[in-house]
């Protein structure tokens, strides 16, 4: 069988990708909506989807559960909380399928580490070839092309000025680096463009600057070389390449830059330069090359956002956020109690009063001996786990409520075929006259019996009864 740890990471994997998976759909209808508004408005979007995959919402419930301990009432009030544990394995087993369970862990973890170095692998080559291009490049102080970026820097706002290195490589010009960028310009390029295509091109660089786009882009190949195996982080991927691109199109001719001029200084660019190999290094030839030249020409304004596109954009990004935390602190009580409550599902009963319960065999208590009615099963396998169906709660004794004590109460006990509690025993103490108080409770419990092959068998199980005060 798989070990419980790696079977409960597993689930919990599983649950955050249809979880992402599925805010990524509700993404791109929403991006439909906004398909006339301005690019960057979707870019932020598709931006929210990305990191979504790096934040679980599980995580966000936990944080939730943690204020909500923080801050949970300090009345007295008997909180009861119970897990059912199922035991051991079952009896009957096919070991070739026990054999690849117990291997298909590490064969998945394997398979997803091979693709996450093959990904890192391939960006560090691309890497490399850029930045052996900076190390080559020649720090420029002066010339023209300095000097259009400094009246462009005013215009957008640029308080500290960004270097120049010029290249001989075919790299197109572009941002390097995220803290402190500098521009690549390939000095070939330079005899070819008038001024009026220079300052357009650096127009749309200095907006990389101010969007951060390497920053935004540096992070979602972090999401993808995790989730190197999800195609819909892939196709993520090429809509912010393309919405950025977009954004700072729309920001150049705003800017009042001609758009004829801005086409060709692009289309120049490519003629005699090579696009970027990493997206976290923008250049200006990225996305869809004949829709970009198609937009630009058309002149199409994008709408602002309206105050209604607002409010549900504003309500879907904070509704990510705080329903988890808020479903966090609801299940507050529950999972503070479940923290003191961690039993070894498959660990040994203890003696209770000169008896000893041996699960899945026979009982002994003292020098008399009996034999188990039916065959004992566990739950795994062809063995499904009873479903608890009735549980009342226990009464807190009046010596533990005096006392303020509280603490855990392990059961021990077998369910019927039907869905009855039989040898209901200790088999972790707690005292203060609240094991007395457990047995009983779980004694009027009633279940849903478990089923092989359609039937109901009788299982062993453990049941917790956390016994806590608020």
């Amino acid at each position: 069988m798989i070990p419980e740890n790696l079977s409960a990471a597993g689930a919990a994997i599983a649950n955050h990708l249809w979880q992402s998976t599925l805010f990524a759909i509700v993404a791109a209808v929403f991006t439909l909506a906004l398909r006339k508004n301005q690019a960057r408005v979707r870019h932020y979007v598709w931006l929210t989807a990305s990191l979504k995959f790096l934040v679980p919402f599980a995580l966000l419930m936990k944080v939730g559960s943690h204020l909500g301990r923080l801050h949970g009432s300090a009345d007295a009030q008997p909180v009861f909380y119970f897990v059912l544990q199922t035991m051991s394995q079952p009896f009957h087993q096919d070991p070739d399928a026990q054999s690849l369970l117990r291997w298909l862990p590490a064969m998945v973890s394997i398979l997803w580490l091979a693709g996450f170095v093959t990904v890192t692998g391939l960006w560090w080559l691309r890497w490399r070839s850029v930045a052996a291009a900076i190390r080559g490049a020649a720090h420029v102080s002066h010339g023209r092309v300095v000097e259009i970026l400094r009246r462009v820097e005013k215009s957008a706002g640029i308080r500290l000025p960004i270097s120049v290195r010029s290249s001989r490589a075919s790299l197109e010009p572009g941002i390097f680096g995220i803290r402190r960028p500098l521009l690549l310009w390939p000095a070939g390029i330079s005899q070819h463009l008038e001024d009026a295509h220079v300052e357009a091109i650096l127009a749309h660089e200095l907006k990389h600057v101010r969007r951060r786009d390497n920053l935004a882009a540096a992070m979602h190949m972090v999401v993808e070389a995790i989730f190197w195996f999800h195609p819909l982080v892939w196709w993520l991927g090429t809509r912010l390449v393309e919405e950025r691109e977009r954004a700072c199109d729309e920001a150049v001719l705003l800017l009042g830059n001609q758009p004829e001029i801005y086409a060709e200084s692009i289309l120049k660019t490519c003629e005699f330069c090579v696009a970027s190999p990493l997206a976290c290094v923008s250049g200006v030839t990225g996305a869809d090359l004949k829709q970009r030249i198609v937009r630009i020409m058309t002149q199409r304004s994008a709408d602002k956002l309206g105050f209604l596109k607002k409010l549900v954009l504003a309500t879907i990004s904070l509704g990510a956020v705080a329903a988890p935390i808020v479903a966090g602190l609801i299940k507050a009580p529950a999972a503070a109690a479940a923290q003191s409550a961690q039993v070894s599902a498959d660990s040994v009963p203890a003696t209770v009063e000169g008896a000893q319960l041996t699960i899945g065999g026979p009982v002994h208590s003292g020098s008399n001996n009996f034999a188990v009615p039916q065959q004992i099963y566990h739950v795994g396998g062809d063995v499904s786990a009873p479903k608890l169906v009735y549980a009342p709660d226990p009464q807190y004794s009046d010596k533990a409520r005096q006392a303020n004590y509280q603490g855990v109460c392990v059961i021990s006990l077998l369910v019927d075929t039907q869905g009855r509690p039989q040898r209901v025993q200790v088999v972790r103490h707690l005292g203060m006259g609240l094991d007395k108080k457990a047995v009983e409770a779980v004694k009027e419990y009633r279940f849903e019996p478990a089923m092989r092959f359609g039937k109901p068998v009788e299982v062993a199980v453990n049941i917790e009864v956390n016994f806590r005060l608020n």
